[in-house]
Formats: C-alpha cells, structure tokens, sequence
C-alpha cells in the first residue's frame, strides 16, 4: 500500500465533533480514501460490506462483523464500498488512558499489564477481530448506547461512554485473550519495530543516490509518520534522520573508493551528492582527508600522505 500523496495526519477537531469522544455511522462525514494517520484513537467496526484494511505494512480482510483497532499516529486506510455499512468512533488518549503519562509515539511499548485495553490496538496488524454473531450483537447493543449518550450530552455522559468503551475493548480482549497473550510474550510489537527498521534500510540502500532522499520519502516507505520515525530514531539509534543517512552514504563512499577506480564525482553522485565539492568537504569533516587522498592512503598505507589544507 505505497501511499501516493503525503500522508494527512488529523487532529480531533478535524474528524470529531467533540475533543474527547465521538462515534458516528458512515452516514456522519465522508470516509477517508487515502492512508492517513490521526493523533487519536480509532476503532472501525463493520456491520457489512466486506473490504479490507490497510494498516502499517499489512493489508487485512475488513468483513462484516469485524472491528479495526488503530492506534495514534498509524498509517491506514480502509476503502468502504458504496453500500458499506460501519460505525466510526474516536477518542483521546487521555479519556482512555488519563492514569498513563506515555507520550502517544510509545504506546507499543506499554505492557499489557499495565494498560491491558491497549492490547487490540497494539496487535492489529497480526489478528483480524471478527465476532461470531451472537458476541456481535453484543456490540450492537454497546454501539447503541453509546451513540444515544454521545447525541444526548450531559452530567455523567462522559463517564457513562467511557464504561461502554471499556466495556466494547474487554469483550475483545476477553474473545481474543491467548492470541494476545501469545503476541504479547512474543514480543510482536518489537517484532514490527524491526521489520519496519528493515524496510527503512532496504529504501536506504536502493536511493542512497536520490539528493532528493529525505525524511517524508522514507517514512511513507516504511509506512510510519515522519514525527513517530523521528522519535523512533532518536530512541532506538540515537541519531537524527540527517545523521543516519549521512552515515550510509559516507559508508557508500568508503566502498566505492577503495573497491573501484570511479572518479571522485561520479562517487559524489552515486552517494546522493549533486555537488562534488559539498561531497569531498562532508568527506573530509568525517575522515580527515579528501576522498581522493583517503583513496591513495588506503590502498598504499606505507606512503605518507599530507593532508590537505
């Protein structure tokens, strides 16, 4: 699910009537066609017309009696058909989780024990949740309350809503309780992480010699928001975007000059540098010498060489 366009990331506001908590029926507002992300959470359930989603790097069937779990800031899509049939809800972190201080970038990393409604969001994109029918009307019955609370505001509303909402997580969590255990033990959620660092590094690699590679190509390759790739980075490896892939292409760099007699420029430009001199001044910061000179020192140590200055 390559996206073809930047992806939109959506705030409350642009996609609920209120802060907190809404739900409402694909009747409510046009469904999104395209991946995009949003800063809350979001669950989907189908009533009918069987589809598919498209969640981080996965695509999964989306049919009838089924509930999508999607966790802030996650690449998505579902495209409903024309008579499709579902109800959307959104909601913040703090009316699920007020009690968890985490920073919405590191929801995956929350052990199910200490915040156990998390674990259909944090598991989407390895189980599908589809309901019998008989534990499907359950959820009817939930979605029903809830929609009549949320049009009908007032003292205790919210409190209400957030009982049915817990109500809505546990009956999954309960129907799906050992496929999400056995995730969770596994350690699923680390599992992605290194798959995604793995597409991140295959793009790298293959258009390292893009002058154009940056932080947004990437991130819609690996199927992240460029803000949680960032963090990621910065979190895992300890580097900036920027950083790391100066660091490959001067590591590009090194292999072309001390595997091949390719002149200077045409390295530069196999390493992403439109411009030579930029490439030997970033090269000379880095190894001390210009690539030519680093070329000649490398293959015969035992002649001196003078720096240039």
């Amino acid at each position: 699910m390559p996206p073809k366009r930047e992806v939109p990331t959506y705030v409350m506001q642009q996609r609920s009537e209120l802060m907190d908590f809404y739900i409402r029926d694909q009747r409510g507002r046009p469904a999104e066609t395209a991946p995009h992300r949003h800063e809350y959470f979001q669950i989907q359930v189908n009533f009918g017309g069987d589809t598919v989603q498209h969640i981080g790097s996965v695509q999964r069937p989306f049919k009838r009696n089924t509930l999508a779990f999607i966790l802030p800031h996650r690449v998505h899509v579902i495209p409903h058909p024309d008579d499709s049939d579902f109800v959307v809800i959104n909601f913040s972190q703090t009316f699920l989780l007020p009690h968890l201080p985490c920073d919405p970038m590191d929801l995956e990393e929350v052990s199910i024990l200490q915040a156990p409604e998390l674990s259909p969001f944090r598991f989407q994109e390895h189980l599908d949740f589809h309901l019998a029918e008989a534990d499907f009307s359950e959820v009817r019955r939930i979605l029903g309350q809830m929609r009549e609370l949320d049009a009908n505001r007032r003292f205790g509303s919210r409190e209400i809503l957030k009982g049915l909402l817990l109500q809505l997580i546990g009956q999954v969590c309960g129907l799906y309780a050992d496929p999400l255990r056995e995730l969770a033990e596994s350690n699923a959620a680390q599992l992605s992480r290194r798959a995604a660092l793995g597409r991140m590094s295959e793009y790298l690699r293959r258009h390292i010699d893009d002058p154009d590679l940056n932080l947004q190509k990437v991130a819609a390759a690996t199927y992240l928001s460029p803000t949680y790739l960032t963090h990621w980075l910065r979190k895992e490896i300890g580097k900036t975007f920027s950083e790391l892939v100066l660091e490959r292409r001067m590591h590009a760099a090194r292999n072309y000059l001390l595997n091949g007699s390719r002149p200077v420029g045409e390295v530069a430009r196999l390493c992403g540098f439109a411009d030579e001199a930029y490439f030997s001044r970033r090269f000379r910061q880095i190894h001390g010498l210009p690539p030519g000179q680093f070329r000649r020192q490398q293959r015969d140590p035992d002649t001196p060489q003078v720096a240039m200055r």
